[in-house]
């Protein structure tokens, strides 16, 4: 084969030669008898309307939806499928011209290549993941790190340039690949330094050390306290919740005080803090709570003689419900484990009932650089000026982006609200998503935008036959719905 069957792709900054009939090493374009040619289509979304899983049909068509786009209703051109002119030293492949509502929109569609960008992973769990800044690791190699722990979910920060390209080049592969699994909703098997193994997966309950986790904590051990403690009273004398953070007592709490409770001497071990509430009972770990305790005694410290009468009532029970035992003191003040009597049974049932559905949250987050905003104006500044003034909407293959304060744009979108196959990836490594910014047409003229490069809507869509059609998400707003007010 000579070297005229070669064409050089420029998508990236990878520039790959490819010879007729093959792809490139992203398998995202390919040489077609010496044309370049987008493997993927184009994905253009509409407003359709859906009840009880059922097509509405519009305009005396028919509810059986050949994926042929609907006259009248709302298309949007998304970025999905619709290849880059990265680094941006010509325009964005399309730049989308359409009536709503009256207005005239344009919306600049491309693929994003970000070398700067990660996810920000949600955990519902009460198990403990491992320290914060512990390593995260796939296959062996670090692609992030573990972060806070907020109420009831562990985070992760994943990615990042340094993973991406900071380090060896088979942990920005190893990173590349695992995000781009993440991002697509796929699950990922992570280990975590002197922690857990997680799987993650986007809108699926976590698996932690290969036990799947159903609920999220109600609240902490105090939280749980206030929420329940008129239903505790009368038919348990203390209850102890235990958690990992805060350990409630019932009876020194602000809500048995204010039931007319008396301490019942039973005293947890932990550092006290306000009353009711104890920092530090116990290790973290997988057990009651997010605790290293399987035996929920081990959490007693001592009782008081003083204050503690045979027969006493204990509830001991988790954040979650999953755990709980019922003790009474005998003559010896000692906590004997008894059958759970009905009406604790059911604020234990209650509790898991306010538990919701454990699940894990992924959001792609990156900043739209430079180069790629030029991709939109001459004078990329004034775009992002327009993006912070609320003039311009970001999104994300039609989903809702939310755009940080401060310097540049950068994003973060739920993965789970964008359409299926979003995210792509180069070599180099980086991740490939979809973008679009979405204006009046008067503020892209104002920004300097590549208006010689506009084209209707009609025109795109008579001009890509092959596009994919897909029907909107029914909870995300539509992007050109009210651009423009701010």
């Amino acid at each position: 084969m000579s070297d005229t069957d070669i064409i050089r792709c420029d998508a990236c900054p990878v520039l790959c030669r490819i010879r007729d009939g093959k792809a490139g090493a992203c398998d995202r374009y390919a040489n077609q008898g010496g044309e370049l040619i987008r493997l993927d289509p184009l994905v253009v979304t509409q407003r359709i309307e859906v009840v009880d899983g059922e097509l509405v049909p519009f305009l005396n068509q028919a509810d059986n939806w050949d994926g042929s786009i609907v006259a009248g209703e709302p298309a949007f051109v998304t970025g999905i499928g619709s290849g880059t002119t990265y680094p941006d030293y010509k325009p964005a492949p399309f730049i989308v011209s359409s009536e709503h509502e009256g207005l005239d929109t344009v919306t600049v569609v491309t693929e994003g290549i970000f070398s700067y960008c990660g996810v920000k992973v949600k955990i519902d769990t009460d198990r403990h993941l491992g320290p914060e800044q512990a390593a995260v690791r796939v296959d062996g190699e670090p692609i992030g790190h573990v972060t806070t722990a907020e109420y009831g979910s562990q985070m992760l920060s994943l990615g990042g340039v340094r993973h991406f390209v900071g380090g060896s080049k088979r942990e920005g592969t190893v990173t590349c690949s695992a995000l781009l699994a993440l991002c697509d909703r796929e699950a990922v098997e992570m280990t975590i330094d002197d922690g857990a193994v997680v799987t993650v997966q986007a809108g699926r309950p976590p698996v932690v050390d290969g036990e799947r986790e159903e609920r999220m904590r109600v609240g902490c051990g105090s939280a749980t306290i206030g929420i329940f403690a008129q239903q505790w009273h009368g038919h348990a004398d203390e209850v102890i919740v235990v958690d990992d953070h805060i350990t409630g007592v019932l009876s020194e709490h602000q809500a048995g005080r204010f039931l007319g409770m008396e301490p019942a001497g039973i005293r947890v071990r932990g550092r006290k803090s306000t009353p009711g509430r104890y920092f530090q009972s116990a290790e973290p770990g997988s057990g009651w709570g997010g605790t290293e305790i399987t035996d929920p005694l081990a959490i007693i410290d001592r009782i008081d003689a003083k204050k503690a009468t045979p027969g006493t009532r204990v509830l001991m029970v988790s954040t979650t419900g999953e755990d709980a035992a019922y003790f009474e003191l005998d003559g010896d003040l000692k906590m004997i484990e008894q059958p759970i009597p009905a009406p604790l049974q059911l604020t234990v049932d209650r509790i898991g009932e306010n538990c919701e559905p454990a699940l894990c949250t992924v959001l792609f987050m990156a900043g739209a650089g430079g180069s790629l905003r030029a991709g939109v104006t001459e004078n990329p500044v004034l775009l992002t000026h327009s993006v912070h003034r609320l003039i311009t909407r970001v999104t994300c293959g039609g989903a809702p982006a939310y755009v940080w304060p401060g310097g540049g744009i950068t994003i973060m979108a739920d993965v789970t609200r964008m359409p299926a196959g979003a995210f792509g990836y180069v070599p180099t490594p980086a991740l490939v998503a979809p973008i679009e910014f979405t204006m009046p047409r008067w503020a892209f003229t104002e920004l300097g935008g590549h208006t010689g490069s506009i084209q209707t809507l009609e025109q795109v869509l008579e001009a890509h036959p092959d596009i994919r059609r897909d029907i909107a998400d029914a909870s995300n707003p539509w992007p050109l719905d009210r651009i423009g007010d701010g």
